[in-house]
């Protein structure tokens, strides 16, 4: 399974390698990493995607709160949260598969932000499922590049499971409404 872990760092040169070096020392792929500023000064939040089991998991947590400069760490994994990543992809584009592209690029609420003779690049901002499914819309014209940010992730203050949402059926389809 994999695990969102949201960890607030002071600001300080090195923490980022001091925790890649500990998931590395005990075999742990990052498959997702991103890291900024947080809502206070001298403190950046690293939200990362770990594999990995419940028991792996909460010992690597007990492990990163043994590193210096480490002041909080959640696995927010099972809990309401919005999550979003960024993409940006050029595709091949000529003038024949121009607008089909484009159409596309809206349907999934992308925006094309640079425009070249044979190509287009669209920005993406949305769940992985949504950029996995982007590209698999786009993979016939001809992918150049991808560029993707790791996800970034919030709890919910609301508490409302938006995947509960998806998933639970709606009283008003009955009503046609």
């Amino acid at each position: 399974m994999k695990h969102t872990l949201s960890v607030l760092v002071e600001d300080e040169a090195g923490v980022l390698t001091r925790i890649a070096g500990l998931f590395a020392r005990r075999g742990f792929n990052i498959e997702s990493l991103a890291v900024g500023p947080a809502e206070q000064s001298g403190i950046s939040r690293i939200t990362m995607v770990v594999p990995g089991d419940v028991q792996a998991v909460e010992q690597m947590t007990k492990q990163l709160y043994k590193l210096v400069n480490v002041l909080k760490v959640l696995d927010i994994t099972e809990k309401p949260c919005v999550e979003r990543e960024l993409m940006l992809l050029k595709v091949n584009a000529s003038a024949n598969t121009r607008r089909e592209i484009i159409e596309i690029a809206n349907i999934f609420r992308a925006q094309v932000v640079d425009l070249g003779e044979d190509s287009l690049t669209i920005q993406v901002v949305g769940d992985p499922g949504k950029m996995v499914a982007t590209i698999q819309m786009l993979n016939k014209f001809g992918i150049r590049e991808i560029a993707r940010t790791g996800k970034l992730a919030l709890v919910r203050e609301s508490g409302v499971n938006t995947e509960y949402l998806k998933i639970r059926p709606n009283p008003l389809a009955k009503l046609g409404v």
